[in-house]
């Protein structure tokens, strides 16, 4: 079965933050990017959408005293400092990156343009997405789910550090049950967690199938990819 040609990739920022799940870890990142990189230079098209939560998380500081909004800019800013981290990684590692930001960050990063990341794809380039939607109130997973449908992705690789989508969570009961596939409607029936629910309904509205996988598996984005039964796939 050939695998796929351009796809989506979601990565959590504390993913960058290794054991710590803070700041970049550069052996952690260093390793996430190596396999990045690998599957890039075997032609597969990338775009990477990076949260910020190694940095900063606005939806947990709801106590500050500051407005929302402004907690949600500042987040958008977290995920700018990890594209720009994890795409100048991509260079040093042999592969090309470009950062395109949905909110204003020249000379920083270029600004999202459809028709300009479409052409970045198709030369070869991984494209970081940062910032977001460039809107409070949206996460990062809607973010991917968004840029995944708008790029023409055939998939949106969501990493985390598990092997899919369970009935309840693995970290906190034993007799968790592992789905293979699920259907987007059971997801949001059942509250399962997998992503937000506005990402959830972007996904299943556009048709935009969903595989979460476990990120600390080695060689699993590369099985993901080539369509492996790797982690659930949510379609």
């Amino acid at each position: 079965m050939a695998g796929y040609k351009r796809i989506l990739l979601k990565i959590s920022g504390e993913a960058l933050g290794g054991s710590a799940g803070f700041g970049i870890d550069p052996t952690r990142s260093r390793e996430i990017v190596g396999e990045i990189v690998d599957v890039a230079n075997s032609g597969v098209q990338i775009g990477l959408v990076v949260g910020g939560g190694n940095f900063f998380r606005g939806v947990n500081a709801g106590d500050s005293g500051i407005d929302r909004t402004t907690l949600d800019s500042m987040g958008m800013l977290a995920t700018v400092i990890n594209a720009l981290a994890v795409a100048d990684l991509i260079g040093a590692a042999g592969s090309e990156a470009l950062v395109h930001s949905a909110v204003g960050m020249e000379p920083l990063a270029s600004r999202y343009n459809k028709r300009k990341a479409v052409a970045a794809l198709k030369a070869g380039t991984v494209v970081v997405f940062a910032a977001g939607t460039g809107n409070p109130y949206f996460s990062t997973d809607t973010a991917a789910g968004l840029r995944a449908i708008e790029t023409g992705a055939e998939v949106m690789l969501k990493a985390t550090k598990v092997d899919g989508v369970y009935d309840k969570d693995p970290m906190r009961h034993e007799d968790a049950q592992r789905y293979e596939k699920i259907s987007y409607s059971e997801v949001l029936k059942q509250g399962l967690g997998v992503m937000d629910l506005t990402a959830v309904s972007l996904c299943q509205e556009n048709k935009m199938p969903v595989v979460v996988f476990n990120l600390n598996e080695p060689g699993a984005l590369r099985r993901a990819v080539q369509k492996e039964a790797v982690g659930t796939l949510v379609s």
